[in-house]
């Protein structure tokens, strides 16, 4: 079985980027198919544009724009392309780097997806410093990540406790933010009492549930900030904000940066330009 040498991923790689125990890669995937192999370290694909079929000993994931995963190094996998022009963005930790910032190692085992909003935006932050920042990145790349690790480390706790059934239907139903949901709507479809709901909430998501909606619906637009021939106005819509300067703001506050200048870094509209 083949071992990937960190930094190196099956595609075009048009941007590598080598930090302090961190190695950073823009990664363009243009094989059909890839058969079994694994990593030298563990590491994150924060999916950017396009769509992979990813397959491990346990389970086979259809990862499309948006998806987060997080791979431990000895897991092995294979990958088959969708068709589509497909972008990765991928984050490899070696041991000195969990060593550095005093986080265990092996905090997962295998693959997994992580859905969560707030890791999904941290994810965002290394992303943006690895744009704008490059090799002088470092203390921002390491705060992020830290941070997600944090909040990594409370949904591995959770996993291990008795949750309520209605904690997972909630994932499910808030995972790709095509829906604009309210309170009621959601206390209905899971079966629990709207004050009940609000209440435990924040106790397995960690945030209030009007702050996490908000993040998913940010994290939807997001995937449609992608696509060059999409307007601010839909993609407002769309992802169910009062308007487009809603959407520029909210997305100003979680991000520190307008919609169009996460186009910029994503390189999108260069040739054709920007769509407002």
């Amino acid at each position: 079985m083949n071992r990937s040498e960190r930094g190196f991923f099956y595609g075009d790689t048009t941007e590598l980027i080598r930090l302090d125990g961190i190695t950073l890669t823009d990664t363009v995937y243009d094989q059909g198919r890839v058969d079994w192999h694994f990593h030298e370290d563990d590491y994150f694909t924060f999916l950017l544009t396009g769509g992979v079929l990813e397959g491990n000993r346990k389970e086979v994931y259809e990862c499309v724009a948006g998806d987060l995963l997080f791979h431990n190094w000895q897991d092995a996998h294979y990958n088959v392309a969708s068709g589509r022009f497909t972008r990765g963005f991928h984050v490899e930790l070696s041991d000195q780097w969990y060593d550095r910032l005093a986080i265990g190692a092996n905090l997962t085992e295998g693959s997994i997806r992580l859905a969560d909003p707030q890791i999904k935006t941290l994810m965002c932050a290394v992303f943006k410093e690895a744009k704008l920042s490059g090799v002088k990145g470092q203390p921002g790349v390491d705060a992020a990540l830290s941070q997600l690790f944090g909040i990594l480390g409370k949904i591995c706790e959770n996993r291990e406790r008795a949750t309520p059934s209605w904690v997972g239907k909630m994932r499910e139903i808030l995972r790709d933010g095509t829906a604009d949901w309210s309170l009621v709507r959601l206390a209905n479809e899971i079966n629990v009492h709207p004050v009940h709901l609000s209440r435990e909430f924040p106790k397995h998501f960690h945030r209030n549930l009007g702050e996490y909606l908000r993040l998913v619906k940010l994290q939807r637009a997001m995937v449609l900030l992608s696509e060059p021939d999409r307007l601010l106005t839909g993609i407002a819509f769309e992802c169910g904000f009062a308007d487009q300067s809603h959407f520029i703001r909210c997305f100003r506050e979680s991000y520190g940066m307008t919609p169009l200048e996460y186009r910029r870094l994503m390189g999108v509209g260069q040739a054709r330009g920007m769509r407002r």
